[in-house]
């Protein structure tokens, strides 16, 4: 296996894009590349087999995909048999590849689509009768699709693992297997990811063949632009913290570990005044969606998610992450706090820790190769204001849109309103209050 370094940004004229490529690029602002894309372009433009390594947010998705679609460039699949495959672990990853490199497909003539679980599967069955060039997809659902032959992979020329290491952490790989064997063999791999541990190791040496190798950064490495802080607080002012902390300026998200914490948190930020919003797998995929856009579009500022929601996300801006319950292992650390500092923006990424936790939470961060300042917090502080932007929430609390009728929570389950009624903000001094709107 060969390795390479790149630290040096190039401009993607310096490649051997196509011409349509290159003014598409241009239109678009985009003149040098991100290192990952410095290392990895000449050898997957090439025809190499390549396994990039990159943290979340380095360029990763232009890295694979630019290469495919000058490959696939010139002839038009044939109905229900891409050319081109890409693999990533989330429907969120997925949709957001799409968008990505849907204008570039326009200007090379191609048809890029997402075949996700929780989606239409009648829509995705038509838009693969049309004809399919490049296909992002979610394992579980293109095996679906594979399963009832409406999606055949025997003429897949190139394919790409996106965020491979996020997908053995999931247990995806029994299905990636089963869909890499049903692929053309001969045909060129790529494989990118933040970790290449022994899973991932697996995959490479099974499907990829004399891969060259580019590493932009240790997997481990801190982001130069990104503060880490452990924020210590005591078990009954917790929410309160919290509170304040996403009532700041500002796109931040919180990480919580199971689907009731999302929505439990979700539920006292908006009863506290804060337009805040949960997402996770149990939500319909419209709701994620329209969560999403609405993330994106900076109308909703707080975004509380799951580990497995959120790995899919990849949102510039994001200023500050919040780990509401402290994760589990450094894997999980460092796949949170990528959603900040993206681009070489700067970000802080904050962990509220309960003093019985703070052992546990420091040996994470040390497997994660990450130093955290530590200070003991109380609500309204000023330190706590410094570090974070935290305010004092108006207490007024938000009213949401209702959700669809397949995830409206059951009777008896408690509501904003019943949260608003023990808000310790209602009614206290914050300024002026905003207006009450959707949440």
């Amino acid at each position: 296996m060969l390795t390479g370094l790149s630290t040096i940004p190039a401009r993607f004229s310096d490649t051997a894009l196509p011409p349509q490529l290159l003014t598409a690029l241009d239109r678009r602002g985009f003149t040098e590349t991100f290192p990952i894309q410095a290392a990895t372009l000449p050898d997957a433009l090439a025809g190499r087999d390549v396994l990039g390594r990159g943290q979340t947010g380095s360029g990763k998705t232009f890295a694979f995909g630019l290469p495919m679609l000058t490959r696939l460039a010139g002839t038009r699949s044939a109905p229900g048999r891409p050319r081109g495959l890409v693999l990533v672990p989330t429907r969120e990853l997925a949709l957001q590849v799409t968008d990505a490199l849907a204008p570039f497909a326009d200007a090379l003539s191609l048809v890029v689509r997402p075949v996700v679980g929780g989606a239409p599967m009648g829509a995705q069955v038509q838009a693969l009768r049309r004809g399919v060039d490049l296909l992002v997809a979610t394992p579980g659902r293109l095996a679906d699709h594979v399963r009832q032959g409406t999606c055949h992979l025997d003429e897949v020329i190139v394919t790409t693992l996106d965020e491979a290491d996020q997908m053995a952490d999931m247990g995806f790989l029994p299905q990636v297997t089963d869909l890499l064997e049903r692929v053309a063999p001969g045909g060129q791999r790529l494989l990118f990811s933040a970790t290449l541990d022994g899973a991932v190791r697996t995959l490479v040496r099974r499907f990829l063949t004399d891969p060259v190798e580019h590493s932009t950064e240790p997997a481990t490495a801190g982001v130069t632009t990104m503060e880490h802080h452990l924020l210590l607080v005591d078990r009954r002012e917790k929410d309160a913290v919290v509170a304040e902390i996403a009532a700041r300026d500002g796109r931040t998200m919180l990480f919580a570990r199971t689907q009731l914490g999302v929505d439990r948190i979700a539920e006292q930020l908006r009863a506290a005044g804060i337009r805040a919003a949960g997402l996770h797998g149990g939500k319909p995929q419209q709701t994620r969606t329209r969560v999403m856009n609405r993330f994106r579009d900076g109308s909703l500022p707080v975004l509380v998610a799951t580990d497995v929601a959120a790995r899919g996300i990849h949102v510039d801006e994001v200023s500050l992450v919040v780990h509401v319950d402290p994760p589990a292992d450094a894997k999980d650390y460092l796949h949170r706090a990528g959603r900040t500092a993206r681009a070489g923006q700067d970000g802080t990424v904050v962990t509220i820790v309960l003093h019985p936790q703070r052992r546990m939470v420091q040996s994470v961060l040390r497997r994660a190769g990450v130093q955290a300042r530590i200070s003991s917090v109380r609500p309204g502080d000023a330190a706590l204001m410094a570090l974070t932007g935290a305010r004092t929430p108006s207490g007024e609390p938000v009213v949401e849109r209702p959700e669809p009728v397949e995830h409206r929570r059951p009777r008896g389950r408690r509501g904003a309103a019943d949260y608003a009624r023990r808000s310790p903000y209602r009614g206290r001094p914050g300024g002026s209050r905003p207006e009450r709107r959707a949440g």
